[in-house]
């Protein structure tokens, strides 16, 4: 394929560390004198190999050297800046400069708009738009690093292909191709080209000027496996400099021809009609891209020669033709039946197999503490899973070992970036309690020293007033919960406090109140609220700066390129943005660990290599389709799809089993259920057979286990706490007595203990709040109004206003509230015609009884024209049955009666003799209804009306006599096949002995 020039090709196989041999060969050759590397210019892929050749470098030049100049040219999943890098080697060129990234990616949105209006196409939210042109731009680069010109989209052959594919493709092709051209147009207005079409340029000026005019120091490109045309094309001229050498990693010059030729065509057709890409070419296989890149330098695989030079410790060569084998196509793996066992010998390569991701990363922490126990020898996790890269990072905290993870954290997951995005989602929801509550509580937010406490306490008091359903939106009735909370505790500080936040985020409340605002405005009030919350410190670490740096870029380009939004949409399209930024960590982890992902480990070197994660879905990962143009039609361009990835993701691995000692790592499971093992994984089972026993990784996973390995706790008894005489001497309500003789340990908890349950903030309205909301408005309507007729529902209709702003409240329980409020309001006007008196609403009254104060709180309580009173017990749920009541376990009315008959209430007198529950749910003729769990004539079963007081005393006594006064325990879920309320089922550790029979039986304690 070449025209016959020798050509300075070579290859590093896997089994030799890269970085070392590159280096060990590069010193004797141009060397020369100690100045000699000075002259050389070395390409590299991406900055990460910058440092790993600089690091081998030191170890291998003896007594010092100047290094060459090193640059960068980056893979197109490096995401490397490459224009200023390559501007020096393209003095000379007439190329326009390249478009900002950021600005591009905003006016493609409102381009994107713009065509899908013109369309007839339903136009979605800001967010979802600066998504999709998020893609579309991801979309345009990927076709100029391929050379693809936006004609050809409409080509014969991609004509051919999109009339095969459903509608849905031609549409978004269609529209990509509107969105292309605007944007192509707007290039040409500007002056501008694409950073892609940018760097292709550099690269082919650098091209024809060596080519022509070859430059007097040596030049050596190495690591570099990008297939785009044109590296292609620079690296098949720096192959044929005289001075110049091009080293490929892990390329297999021992693979058998048969193998290199089943691996497709790879771009290289003696038939000009065939596809640039082939649909049989084997694009999974690690070598495939490298063959494509080969193909498109136009040379031959026996054109390239071995580096020649053995990195330091680096493995046996046998296990570079294990490797070879383990990734042999499918028809060719066949083979491996007749493998002799040194062909298939994986000497120093172990997996391991681990229940979860939690034991997989502790037993990988447990190699990577027992391998530093030898000196000098260094470790490297690599894994493209992040989440299990922070848990080997905990892990290894417990012996004091600091390890960083260099692929970095997105942005969104920095304390200054999750700081950030809370502000944001303060304003988008109109300060929601919780997004708020997270950015107060922050740990950058208030002061340092003493007054951080005193800003954390008055945050805690500022949650404590903020706990159920939420409050309407705004800081107003934020405020009015923190000062009401302020004047019942005398707490003046906690009322400062809320006026100094409320100052503070008035600007943002402000903007989410808008129907729109503009982005840069947005960004400029966000960074001014965060300097008021934080001071400069939230700028001031790595995260910070990286921050500052996004926020700085993207205002910026908002200015110039204008977006408006609405203030919901803004958290949404800011955690998009941030995600695409890393923060990598600084200097300071342990020098002989390092935490890698895929494409930071290239090139890197280390003694134990630990694969982790090795997962389908995590390595390789899914390959991921284009949103926007078909598969087919990219393949039809000659464009890689998504499957290429899964390829390099191979190429990877048979890198890292390049090490002299390698643990492939994976759990056979993950939080969401059983996993598949990698097809990488299961090629090394298969290819290995009876072998594999002896491969397999064990101790790490026992001493993993063991290092939590203790014996089992005894069984927890079910509580039966026995608190002593003075403890027990405690009041009784009417509402205790239920719980009391239905679960015991619930009263003992809530009145002894006196431990309370904490609403959650912003839950849905729970029972008991609709409860309180309901006797407060119906104490109201007494109260202003005397139960008039037609004052009842304006008068809940402002309270309701006042109270809540859940939307669950809103559109489903205040309507059917309302009904019930009406269904009230007729039945007292019918009361009232019969002769009823309303006596009290919600008024407290006790009496003593066996020596203990009983209270009561009446909901009601009615005059009857006899001169008798109604007890009334207002229920916004079912009401207890009549059976409950018979059986003492909801004895409200007999207590409230009680206490009555027993002249309890101020200003009340007489004998109960009706008992009634008034319940706001739905009945049979719609909501609301009044039911007597003890009517009258009831005769031939339960309690007869006249006996109801008589039958509640006893059993007060009764709980007075046992609990008390007595010295019964106070057993948890005494009565257990009994509804009531749970709040106290964690405290008394419900599921550990719940229905384990007389296990549960054994005292607790107290």
């Amino acid at each position: 394929m070449s025209d016959g020039t020798r050509l300075s090709l070579y290859s590093i196989a896997a089994h030799r560390g890269f970085a070392d041999a590159l280096v060990a060969g590069l010193i004797p050759r141009y060397l020369e004198d100690r100045f000699g590397l000075a002259r050389l210019t070395l390409l590299l892929p991406s900055r990460r190999a910058i440092r790993t050749v600089t690091e081998a470098f030191v170890r291998l030049s003896g007594n010092g050297l100047l290094l060459p100049r090193m640059a960068v040219i980056g893979d197109i999943d490096l995401d490397e800046t490459l224009g200023p890098l390559l501007d020096p080697i393209g003095e000379g060129a007439d190329i326009p400069p390249a478009a900002d990234p950021t600005r591009r990616w905003l006016t493609l949105a409102t381009m994107l708009r713009q065509a899908m209006e013109a369309e007839g196409l339903t136009v979605p939210g800001k967010a979802a738009l600066l998504r999709q042109a998020r893609e579309i731009a991801r979309t345009m680069d990927r076709l100029l690093v391929e050379n693809i010109d936006p004609d050809d989209l409409m080509g014969e052959r991609v004509i051919g292909i999109v009339g095969d594919l459903s509608k849905h493709w031609e549409r978004n092709l269609r529209l990509f191709m509107i969105v292309q051209r605007m944007w192509l147009a707007e290039l040409q207005t500007r002056g501008e080209i694409d950073a892609p079409a940018r760097r292709n340029a550099l690269f082919e000026h650098v091209a024809r000027r060596w080519g022509e005019t070859p430059p007097n120091h040596p030049v050596v490109a190495a690591g570099i496996t990008s297939a785009s045309p044109a590296i292609a094309l620079l690296l098949r001229t720096i192959a044929g400099l005289p001075a110049g050498a091009v080293i490929l990693p892990d390329l297999d010059l021992s693979l058998d021809d048969v193998v290199w030729n089943a691996l497709g065509s790879a771009g290289h057709s003696e038939n000009p009609d065939d596809p640039p890409l082939s649909p049989g070419d084997a694009v999974t296989h690690p070598q495939y891209h490298l063959k494509l890149l080969l193909n498109r330098m136009g040379v031959n695989r026996g054109e390239v020669r071995p580096w020649h030079r053995r990195g330091l410790g680096a493995a046996a060569p046998e296990r570079s033709k294990a490797i070879s084998n383990l990734f042999l196509p499918p028809e060719e793996s066949a083979s491996w039946v007749d493998l002799p066992a040194n062909r298939r010998r994986l000497a120093g390569v172990r997996v391991m197999e681990t229940a979860h991701p939690e034991e997989e990363a502790q037993a990988i922490a447990v190699l990577i503490r027992e391998a530093l126990e030898v000196p000098e020898r260094r470790i490297a996790l690599v894994t493209p899973d992040r989440g299990l890269a922070g848990r080997v990072i905990a892990h290894l905290a417990r012996w004091n070992v600091i390890a960083d993870d260099s692929a970095g954290r997105p942005l969104p997951q920095t304390v200054a970036g999750r700081l950030f995005l809370h502000l944001a989602e303060v304003m988008g929801t109109r300060a929601a309690p919780i997004p708020l509550l997270s950015a107060l509580s922050h740990p950058l937010a208030g002061t340092q020293g003493d007054e951080r406490r005193q800003w954390l306490a008055n945050a805690r008091q500022f949650d404590l007033a903020l706990r159920g359903p939420r409050l309407d939106a705004g800081l107003g009735p934020l405020g009015n919960a923190a000062f009401e909370r302020a004047r019942k505790r005398s707490d003046d500080g906690l009322a400062q406090w809320w006026q100094g936040v409320a100052e503070m985020f008035a600007p943002l409340a402000a903007m989410g109140d808008a129907e729109e605002v503009d982005l840069a405005e947005v960004l400029d009030c966000l960074a001014a609220t965060a300097e008021k919350l934080c001071g400069t410190r939230i700028w001031g670490e790595a995260d910070g700066r990286v921050l500052a740096s996004f926020v700085e870029e993207l205002r910026e380009t908002a200015r110039a390129e204008p977006a408006v939004l609405d203030p919901a949409e803004i958290p949404a399209m800011l955690r998009d943005a941030m995600d695409q930024q890393s923060v990598r960590p600084p200097w300071g982890g342990h020098p002989r660990i390092a935490i890698y992902g895929l494409i930071e480990a290239r090139m890197s070197r280390a003694d134990l290599v630990i694969c982790g994660g090795l997962t389908e879905g995590s390595w390789p990962a899914s390959a991921s389709s284009d949103p926007l143009v078909a598969p087919a039609v990219l393949r039809g361009l000659g464009v890689p799809g998504g499957d290429f990835r899964i390829g390099l993701a191979a190429h990877d691995l048979a890198a890292a089993l390049g090490a002299p000692e390698v643990v492939l790592s994976y759990a056979v499971r993950d939080v969401g259920g059983p996993v598949i093992a990698s097809r990488f994984v299961l090629r090394v089972k298969a290819m290995l057979g009876d072998q594999f026993e002896s491969h397999r990784e064990t101790e790490a996973v026992k001493l993993a286990r063991a290092l939590d390995d203790t014996d089992p706790a005894p069984p927890y008894p079910r509580p039966e706490p026995r608190p002593d005489a003075e403890q027990r001497k405690v009041d009784i309500s009417a509402t205790a007595l239920d719980r009391l003789r239905s679960d015991p340990y619930q009263f003992y908890a809530s009145h002894i203990l006196k431990l309370r349950s904490l609403d959650a903030i912003d839950e849905e309205p729970t029972p008991a709040w609709k409860g309180t909301v309901v006797h407060d408005i119906l104490e109201k309507w007494e109260k202003r109004h005397k139960c008039a007729p037609g004052t009842l529902q304006p008068l809940a209709l402002e309270e309701l206003g006042k109270l809540s702003g859940h939307p669950f409240m809103r559109g489903l329980w205040q309507p059917r509230l309302m009904a019930g409020l009406e269904w009230i309001e007729q039945e007292q006007a019918g009361l009232v015609e019969a002769g009823r008196e309303v006596l009290l609403v919600e008024k407290s009254g006790g009496m003593m009884f066996n020596g203990v104060k009983v209270t009561a709180k009446a909901d009601r309580i009615d005059r009857l024209p006899d001169g008798t009173l109604a007890i009334i017990d207002y229920k916004t749920g079912t009401p207890p049955s009549a059976s409950m009541v018979e059986q003492g376990f909801a004895l409200q009315l007999g207590t409230t009666g009680l206490i009555a008959e027993n002249d309890g209430f101020d200003g009340v007198s007489g004998t109960p003799t009706h008992f009634e529950y008034w319940s706001l749910s739905r009945g049979k003729e719609g909501f609301g209804y009044r039911v007597e769990p003890i009517p009258e004539g009831r005769r031939k079963s339960g309690i007869p009306r006249e006996d109801f007081l008589h039958e509640s005393a006893r059993y007060l006594g009764e709980a007075i006599d046992t609990w008390i006064t007595g010295d019964e325990p106070f057993t948890a879920r005494l009565n257990p096949d009994l509804g009531g309320y749970n709040d106290y089922d964690q405290l008394m550790r419900l599921d550990e002995w719940q229905g384990r029979g007389d296990l549960g039986a054994k005292e607790a304690g107290s």
